[in-house]
């Protein structure tokens, strides 16, 4: 009875971990001038931003090295002209 017990918990346990493992995940966001950041929460980005979210693992290809670039990042995105807009 107590194997049971464990198994199941182990079984419940890695369901909430699979389930939530997606919450956690990091993105890419990038705009059309070719900046790129990373961002772990999930933003509300408007279509007319003209970005492009990406899963974390997302890289350029290397014949597209020259077009993009990584960015810091924070609250907001990046806009014309590398211009950090915050919201």
């Amino acid at each position: 009875m107590k194997i049971r017990t464990l198994v199941l918990g182990a079984l419940v346990s890695g369901a909430a971990l699979a389930a939530t493992a997606d919450v956690a995940s990091a993105r890419v966001v990038c705009n059309s001038y070719g900046d790129c950041w990373r961002t772990q929460q999930r933003y509300d980005y408007q279509p007319s931003w003209g970005l492009k979210i990406y899963d974390d693992n997302w890289r350029w290809r290397d014949r597209d090295r020259a077009r993009y670039r990584w960015r810091d990042y924070n609250r907001g995105y990046y806009g014309k002209g590398g211009v950090w807009i915050t919201f």
